[in-house]
């Protein structure tokens, strides 16, 4: 978000093209699978290659849950500088791997950097925004991360078999945006600021005045991220195996992401307007039945686009919004490790999606069943914020 009110905002630009980097590597790794398997000297297969996506998330989840709740002591600036750094270069590094083994590593390395961006990123911009807007600050922030999906499908197009460029691109990207984040990111103001909050640390998210709030998050936000990384992963298998055409599956798939920009935008907006919790009810709510609508074949392309669409809007935001009201429920000095933490549960979704459904897709039953199975994990993501308190998280006694 480039801007705040009329003045423009570094801190907004720099955490939008953080999360940006966060969706240009998660395709990135998928658009050059198959040139990958064609570097001789890596020895990748399809299934050392699925090893190495896992490992890739399974370092982003321990970023996010270890590294993040950092930022609540050193400083969210730091951190955040840190990480990109970090992430960067590993990635950058990448194309110099001398195998499948020193690939793995470097894909694990950088996602210990990377997890802990957007969830820092996040509590930066919940901090430098008020309260009535906090909702469309993060949602908007969001946008960044399909933006940077779209800008590596095309990268990768460009560059062919050349899947080094994609690597290469990435990483110097984000030491360039390390660089100025040095220069023209402000200090965050401190998290900790009396003695109560000396002694929080990120065991007292599962503690009784939070344990409730912590819950409803983690589940929601590990069913959200599982229907994000789900649909990203198979959405063209499972429409092919329904019998539409490989080129109207890969296309879905832009549209669905499309819908996911523009749902964010949407529901930052309302969010802010009718409240988070509120909002993400009725996102989950009709995502669910968008994901239900899927499972029957629909013989017009018009209306099937609309549908995939629809679906981009409500079921990519859902998810943006558990973010939004983590961001809101937790005081400031406990923000930072509350968004960790969330998104560190988040990704553990993230792995079991693109599974559950792989083995689906195996057993030939992918279609309708992929779609129920996706139903499902937005019906219980809606059970877990219906669960959350409608206000903020209490504050300590």
């Amino acid at each position: 978000m480039p801007f705040a009110g009329n003045r423009f905002s570094w801190a907004a630009v720099l955490c939008w093209l953080t999360v940006l980097i966060e969706g240009f590597d998660l395709v990135a790794l998928g658009a050059t699978s198959l040139a990958l398997q064609h570097a001789g000297h890596l020895e990748f297969t399809p299934s050392r290659l699925t090893a190495v996506a896992t490992v890739s998330l399974v370092g982003v989840a321990l970023g996010a849950a270890l590294v993040t709740p950092l930022a609540d002591v050193v400083g969210r600036r730091t951190i955040l500088i840190a990480s990109v750094a970090s992430f960067s270069a590993f990635t950058l590094v990448l194309p110099l791997s001398s195998g499948f083994v020193m690939f793995a590593v470097l894909r694990l390395l950088a996602g210990l950097g990377l997890g802990s961006c957007m969830p820092t990123a996040l509590a930066i911009m919940s901090e430098h925004r008020p309260a009535r807007r906090r909702t469309r600050a993060s949602t908007t922030t969001m946008t960044g991360y399909h933006c940077g999906a779209v800008l590596a499908s095309l990268l990768a197009l460009a560059a062919g078999n050349s899947w080094q460029v994609l690597f290469y691109a990435g990483g110097a990207a984000g030491l360039v945006i390390a660089a100025v984040m040095w220069w023209k990111l402000p200090e965050t103001a401190p998290a900790r600021r009396d003695a109560e909050a000396e002694r929080v640390t990120v065991v007292d998210l599962v503690r009784p005045r939070f344990l409730r709030t912590t819950l409803a998050v983690w589940v929601s936000t590990f069913m959200g991220l599982l229907l994000v990384y789900g649909l990203n992963t198979w959405l063209p298998s499972l429409m092919k195996t329904a019998g539409y055409g490989v080129s109207t599956s890969i296309t879905l798939l832009f549209v669905l992401n499309a819908g996911g920009i523009a749902g964010m935008l949407l529901a930052g907006y309302v969010g802010d307007a009718r409240g988070i919790r509120r909002t993400s009810l009725v996102w989950f709510g009709v995502g669910a039945v968008l994901l239900a609508v899927l499972s029957v074949r629909i013989q017009a392309s018009l209306v099937l686009n609309l549908v995939i669409f629809l679906t981009g809007v409500f079921v990519f935001s859902a998810q943006v919004l558990v973010y939004a009201y983590v961001a809101q429920s937790y005081p400031d000095w406990i923000r930072g490790a509350a968004l960790g933490v969330t998104s560190g549960v988040g990704r553990l979704g993230a792995i079991t999606g693109p599974l559950i459904t792989g083995v689906l897709v195996t057993a030939g039953v992918a279609y309708p069943w992929g779609f129920y199975f996706f139903a499902l994990a937005a019906v219980l993501g809606l059970a877990a914020m219906a669960l959350a308190p409608r206000g903020t998280a209490p504050t300590p006694t």
